[in-house]
């Protein structure tokens, strides 16, 4: 068994119309044992949320360490960070690591700031930092490959942050539902140039 799927679990990000969600599953495991639920989105700021699928201590290292270089950024800069930068401040931290890597998979999902046209942004990288930008979802985790054909199949553009809710919670319980590692529940955040809308959705827990 891979080291990345260790303690199972999968992140998906997707665009709408001027909105982002992004989701995961809820399960921390031993292998194939259940341990306990584990959230594995965290916010950045108020408009962007990073994803961490991998291995569950690396998690905890990188969501400390990301939270650290954020708000240095916001010191030294007196601005808030954007998603892309954001994006690639996440790239040059796992690549500094490079021949020790961090088992973990990032997701970004944000919507960049007013004085940009508040733009949504989603991006994901592998665990050296190799940056991949879509227009459409970015998806990672044990799950990767169920999430990558229903997402191809459910997703449409320009979708209304009810309508993205409704297809990004599809796409995840369908996918974790086929998948040993992922699953017991799933988070969703829905990211809107003014609110973001979080709702924690029941799955199967066997």
């Amino acid at each position: 068994m891979s080291i990345m799927e260790y303690n199972g679990g999968s992140v998906v990000a997707m665009v709408g119309k001027n909105c982002v969600a992004i989701a995961s599953d809820l399960r921390l495991g031993n292998q194939a044992l259940n341990v306990a639920t584990f959230d594995k989105i965290f916010p950045v700021t108020d408009r962007i949320y990073i994803g961490l699928s991998g291995l569950a201590t690396d998690v905890s290292t990188l969501r400390e360490r990301f939270r650290f270089r954020v708000n240095m950024y916001t010191i030294k800069e007196e601005r808030e960070i954007e998603p892309a930068t954001f994006a690639h401040l996440v790239s040059s931290t796992l690549y500094e690591k490079r021949f020790g890597p961090f088992f973990i998979e990032p997701v970004i999902a944000g919507i960049s700031s007013p004085s940009r046209g508040s733009k949504p942004f989603i991006a994901a990288a592998d665990l050296i930092g190799c940056l991949n930008f879509a227009k459409d979802f970015v998806v990672a985790g044990t799950a990767s490959s169920e999430l990558f054909g229903i997402a191809e199949g459910l997703w449409e553009p320009d979708l209304e942050p009810e309508d993205l809710f409704e297809t990004i919670s599809q796409t995840l319980l369908n996918a974790v539902d086929r998948d040993a590692f992922s699953g017991w529940g799933a988070v969703v955040h829905v990211i809107t140039p003014d609110r973001v809308i979080t709702r924690t959705l029941k799955g199967r827990m066997d």
